[in-house]
């Protein structure tokens, strides 16, 4: 049975103290930069103490890494501590939940197509970063390029928080989502030491 059938209702004073944690993880990058990430998907997950709830506390850090961006100007040093913030996060965020999560999701048959797609968009994503990174971010068009990253970021993690989590959830014990979070937490943060800036201009974008 999956853990789907005994998870109760968030409180919604967790869910908003998970939300905030997310934001001030970004708003440290640049203090003097307002965050403004307006209103997100509904998610049952937010505030959940195991690897779903984690993965939603980083998708709203880079919901605000993402507005934070959209306010800086030319190659301005908070853009540039910003882009570096966010691209290091996004691969060792995505890296960590492949292993963490997708890696186990995709040996179930029920949920081998979901996991599947979510690794491709990784990939997509990664993609769009290098060659945003390649580009002269004082260009005119960067900002132009970064809102394609930002769109299709949103859509990415909105479709996990509201159709693969829900899926994958239905498929796991409570145990296993507890040790995929301990899984999670220590790949990330190797993920994030390790990670680079790949340059590489694309020219499907």
């Amino acid at each position: 049975m999956g853990k789907a059938a005994t998870i109760e209702k968030i409180p919604a004073d967790r869910e908003r103290a998970a939300k905030e944690r997310g934001i001030a993880a970004a708003r440290a990058i640049a203090p003097d930069l307002p965050v403004r990430i307006g209103s997100t998907p509904k998610t049952k997950f937010r505030g959940d103490p195991d690897i779903f709830g984690r993965l939603v506390e980083d998708h709203d850090r880079h919901r605000a890494l993402l507005s934070m961006i959209e306010q800086t100007h030319g190659k301005s040093p908070e853009r540039e501590a910003l882009f570096t913030e966010l691209v290091h996060e996004l691969k060792a965020h995505a890296a960590a939940e492949e292993q963490a999560l997708w890696s186990s999701v995709l040996r179930n048959p029920d949920t081998t197509d979901f996991a599947r797609h979510a690794v491709a968009e990784h990939k997509e994503l990664d993609d769009l970063m290098a060659d945003l990174a390649a580009r002269d971010m004082a260009s005119p068009g960067w900002l132009r390029r970064f809102a394609a990253l930002k769109d299709d970021y949103l859509h990415h993690i909105g479709e996990e928080e509201q159709e693969q989590f829900v899926a994958a959830e239905a498929a796991l014990s409570e145990a296993d989502a507890r040790y995929m979070m301990d899984v999670f937490e220590r790949r990330k943060k190797a993920e994030k030491a390790e990670a680079t800036i790949e340059k590489k201009i694309s020219h499907k974008h």
